[in-house]
């Protein structure tokens, strides 16, 4: 596919010219949380931050919420996207595929 296929398409355009909307940044994330489950964890979908989180409360003796893992890994994904130079593409994915997870987590305890 060409550049220009891709900018027409409004996903995963490689073009400089061309900035993505954000629409576009919530498709790709989720593109790339599907890929993602299947690589790692499950065809439906990234889920580790449970079991993550499980670990690190048994090792530490603290009372982590799946929330509040995704929330952290958000963090770190933020300062590295607001503290290199430029534009981190892989930052921005995954912050906004965190907040989606961890959505998805805060709405799971409320239950």
């Amino acid at each position: 596919m060409t550049c220009t296929q891709d900018c027409n398409q409004g996903r995963n355009c490689t073009c400089a010219k061309r900035q993505p909307t954000a629409p576009e940044f919530l498709h790709r994330a989720a593109d790339i949380m599907a890929e993602r489950g299947k690589q790692y964890d499950k065809p439906e979908g990234e889920r580790s931050m449970g079991k993550c989180v499980a670990i690190f409360n048994l090792h530490h003796g603290t009372k982590l919420t799946e929330a509040q893992g995704w929330h952290f890994q958000q963090i770190l994904k933020d300062v590295r996207l607001f503290t290199r130079a430029g534009f981190h593409q892989d930052s921005a994915d995954d912050c906004i595929a965190y907040a989606a997870l961890k959505a998805e987590a805060k709405q799971k305890e409320a239950a």
